[in-house]
C-alpha cells in the first residue's frame, strides 16, 4: 500500500492558537481557493490537481503529472 496525501496549503501557528481551535474554526492557508493542490505519494510530490465535489464528497481531479526528471529530483532529497 502507498500513502496518498493531497495538500491544500500550509500555515504556521503558535501552540496556544492550535489549542484554542474548536469545531467551526477557520485556519487561513498560504494558497487561495481554486489554486491547484499538490498530490504526494509516500511524501513525494508526483502530481497536481483540483478539488472536486462528487455526491457530497471531496475528491481530486489530476490535472498534471510531474515530469520524470522532476520526480527523480524528489527521490534524491
Amino acid at each position: 500500500p502507498l500513502e496518498v496525501t493531497v495538500e491544500l496549503g500550509r500555515t504556521k501557528r503558535l501552540i496556544k492558537d492550535i489549542l484554542s481551535l474548536a469545531p467551526g474554526s477557520i485556519i487561513e492557508l498560504d494558497k487561495l481557493a481554486g489554486e491547484p493542490v499538490d498530490i504526494y505519494v509516500n511524501h513525494k510530490r508526483i502530481a497536481r490537481g483540483e478539488v472536486v465535489v462528487i455526491d457530497e464528497n471531496f475528491g481530486v481531479r489530476v490535472t498534471e503529472i510531474i515530469s520524470p526528471w522532476e520526480r527523480l529530483g524528489t527521490l534524491e532529497s
